[in-house]
């Protein structure tokens, strides 16, 4: 088994039992694939919630270039949510579980079609 495929593993867990759903495993490995080389490294590999620059990063790296979105506080709003649903408590948020639960949020799936 790759380096990869464990941490869609992990990833896939994490939703199970943080987030309470059953993971689409196609999307997962895909937005996991398309987290590049930043998953191998603890600290990229982790979303800190407390930062506002790190949520800004979130919002403008991956919902406005990767999904398409127009800014607009409906973002913000949605990134509160997702993190409020994988656990403000939960020290590690993994950033591949994060956009995956954003890329469902918005029903952007067709974005890694």
């Amino acid at each position: 088994m790759s380096k990869r495929d464990e941490l869609i593993g992990k990833y896939a867990d994490a939703i199970r039992t943080k987030v309470g759903e059953e993971p689409d495993m196609d999307l997962l490995r895909k937005v996991t694939i398309g987290c590049g080389p930043s998953i191998y490294n603890a600290d990229s590999e982790t979303v800190a919630a407390s930062q506002p620059g790190e949520l800004e990063t979130v919002k403008n790296n991956f919902l406005i270039k990767k999904l398409g979105l127009s800014d607009g506080p409906k973002l913000d709003e949605a990134i509160h949510a997702v993190i409020e649903k994988y656990g403000k408590s939960e020290r590690n948020k993994y950033r591949a579980v994060i956009y995956y639960m954003l890329t469902k949020h918005f029903g952007k799936e067709s974005v890694y079609a």
